[in-house]
């Protein structure tokens, strides 16, 4: 799915809002503020829902608002997680490599001021017949 859409409460205290998500054990955030909550709210539910997807759990259906019951100091909202945007964040996130060449090689690199990096990117594009993500369909499967 692309879209879900889960019922968070808002718990509010001298130090800010604790956000849950009664559908999804586990998923706890907090801000200070209420925008620092609802961006944290956003950011925790999409994080998790990723890695349900990554783990291939099963996604609970979200409950409706109404019938989620709260304390006083606190409120039941909706937050969406558009999951095609954080897919995408995380397939293309930086991920370390520890990689071993021979010294004279590094030295001339450095030497001409080469991005290893990218070098490395673009070779390994080559070499995979890739040059876009997600790639192209028949192109090359990843």
């Amino acid at each position: 799915m692309d879209r879900y859409i889960y019922p968070a409460i808002f718990e509010h205290d001298k130090d800010g809002y604790t956000i849950t998500f009664p559908d999804l054990p586990g998923c706890i955030t907090c801000g200070e503020t209420l925008e620092e909550a609802y961006l944290m709210a956003k950011d925790a539910i999409e994080l998790h829902l990723y890695g349900m997807e990554q783990d291939n759990d099963e996604i609970p259906k979200p409950s409706l608002p109404e019938t989620i019951k709260v304390e006083q100091d606190s409120f039941v909202t909706l937050v969406e997680a558009y999951m095609p945007l954080i897919r995408d964040e995380m397939a293309n996130k930086a991920v370390k490599k520890t990689l071993t060449i021979p010294k004279w090689l590094n030295d001339l690199g450095e030497e001409r001021k080469v991005n290893f990096s990218q070098l490395l990117q673009n070779a390994l594009k080559e070499n995979l017949g890739v040059h876009d993500y997600p790639p192209k369909k028949g192109k090359s499967t990843l």
